[in-house]
């Protein structure tokens, strides 16, 4: 089955909720990326972050969330936008730190305990909105749990998950998000925090064929949930050799020729998807005709 993000509204109106399977467009990366298990598993829970963040986003707004801490990984960079199209890399793909004491994933020693994880959206005025709050966490789950609480004051509770088989693939991935509208009880805040303590690892529930509105059922309770919408998600980038091109123009005609008189040819390399971009000496000349 396809990935998808689920909408939903719960006990009343009083709570709003989203779950997302991620697990083949978080595979995507890890194949595009060769990403080691650490690694894979802290770029794909960026991903899943920066989807349920992006869920209310219109077709041509898009959000990047930028994790940019201390650990072994590096900086994480992620888009994502209103068509739940999602793209991203991590600065230190070949990450495969020890098992924690947890015996799960070590995403915190990828992550970081110190840092910054910063969120700019692009929504199409002169200026993008950006909030940053420092990593308090590292696991990532907190981290943008803390990030809607300081930075957008919508008390949430955010969950993201990946499990990673042993031979490097992406088994499942995903998460969910639950905000807390005004005006919300206490006895109602107190029942989802009762439930997300007694709820089994997204991991575990996605494993045994959890979907995203079964995950929902296990936070909210399946008496307490209307579901609204469904989104598709996947992978996409969209860089493309015209892009490339207009960037390669800015470089100048001076170094456009030291490009072509050295090497005879330039290969530019997408940082979000790594697609490969080769351009001869005669499209270099072409572009310096440009000039």
């Amino acid at each position: 089955m396809a990935d998808y993000l689920v909408k939903a509204l719960a006990f009343n109106g009083q709570v709003r909720a989203f779950a997302v399977d991620a697990t083949q467009t978080v595979a995507q990366a890890q194949q595009r990326h060769d990403t080691w298990h650490t690694s894979s598993a802290a770029l794909g829970r960026t991903m899943v972050g920066a989807i349920l963040l992006g869920y209310n986003l219109k077709d041509k707004e898009k959000l990047t969330v930028i994790v940019d801490g201390n650990g072994a990984g590096g900086k994480i960079v992620v888009d994502s936008n209103g068509q739940g199209h999602v793209r991203g890399y991590i600065q230190n793909p070949k990450v495969a730190l020890p098992l924690n004491n947890k015996g799960k994933l070590d995403v915190r020693g990828a992550v970081g305990t110190s840092g910054t994880l910063t969120v700019r959206k692009d929504l199409g005025l002169k200026e993008p909105f950006s909030g940053q709050v420092p990593i308090i966490d590292g696991e990532l789950g907190e981290d943008f749990t803390y990030y809607m609480a300081v930075s957008e004051q919508t008390p949430s509770c955010i969950g993201v998950s990946v499990l990673v088989d042993t031979d490097d693939c992406i088994r499942t991935s995903g998460g969910f998000m639950v905000q807390v509208m005004p005006g919300a009880t206490d006895e109602t805040i107190s029942e989802i925090e009762q439930r997300v303590q007694k709820m089994p690892q997204i991991s575990d529930l996605m494993d045994s064929g959890c979907t995203p509105e079964e995950i929902l059922e296990w936070v909210l309770g399946k008496e307490n949930i209307k579901f609204l919408d469904k989104l598709p998600v996947k992978f996409q980038c969209d860089c493309s050799r015209e892009r490339f091109e207009a960037g390669l123009i800015t470089l100048g005609k001076e170094e456009l020729l030291t490009i072509k008189q050295e090497d005879n040819q330039a290969e530019v390399v997408c940082h979000y998807c790594n697609d490969k971009y080769h351009f001869t000496a005669e499209d270099l000349q072409r572009l310096i005709d440009c000039l």
